[in-house]
């Protein structure tokens, strides 16, 4: 079975010690770099499928690294794994087109999560993150009251937005309500649809905004 090749890209290195191992369980190492400019160059080997990439880059930074690529149409599929969780950065980073939102928690074991949804043609969003952009947006809206909207939503689909700002994976909404990870997943795709929004941080946003859930 073919193994997919992946870049690893982190400024220090030190991060690669401790998931190095679990990566290579399944993936194919094929660069580890420590500047923008390495990964930039080395993103355009044509047998890359995912990049792995912290922000804080020398040279140039990983989602400046992800808009070039995005502007070239390059089909490798981007992770960025790092442990900054401001609302502006994780939006920055899905607007430069990376795949996947991971935390270095856990010593890797979230990394290979977002690794296999990723591949699966998912988008990934760290439950750290979504906890942090729910904060970082309730901050940012102060003390005024969200406005309630009439959203076409189903009560199935407002419990799962409810669980996702309370910053649950789709497999803990899944078994919280008793579904299917999949019917969780169509249920999340459905209201991203009907609100125009391609990203999990904004679906966060609206729901709160408009009222659909309340913090």
């Amino acid at each position: 079975m073919k193994c997919p090749k992946i870049i690893l890209a982190d400024p220090s290195g030190a991060i690669f010690s401790k998931i190095e191992g679990i990566i290579n369980e399944s993936y194919k190492l094929e660069y580890i770099v420590r500047s923008g400019v390495e990964l930039l160059r080395a993103a355009r080997d044509s047998s890359i499928e995912i990049i792995v990439t912290e922000i804080g880059l020398p040279q140039l930074d990983g989602l400046q690294v992800a808009d070039i690529l995005l502007g070239e149409r390059n089909p490798a599929k981007i992770i960025v794994f790092t442990m900054q969780t401001g609302l502006d950065v994780v939006l920055q980073a899905f607007s430069a087109g990376v795949s996947g939102y991971a935390t270095k928690n856990n010593e890797g074991a979230e990394l290979v999560i977002a690794l296999h949804e990723v591949l699966a043609g998912r988008t990934y969003l760290s439950p750290y993150v979504t906890k942090a952009v729910v904060r970082n947006w309730i901050e940012a809206v102060g003390s005024r009251k969200p406005r309630r909207e009439t959203i076409p939503f189903t009560p199935r689909q407002i419990e799962v937005l409810r669980l996702v700002v309370q910053g649950k994976t789709m497999k803990e909404v899944a078994l919280s309500l008793g579904i299917s990870s999949r019917t969780a997943e169509v249920h999340k795709y459905q209201m991203m649809e009907r609100l125009g929004v391609r990203t999990v941080p904004e679906l966060i946003q609206c729901g709160i905004r408009t009222g659909i859930v309340e913090i």
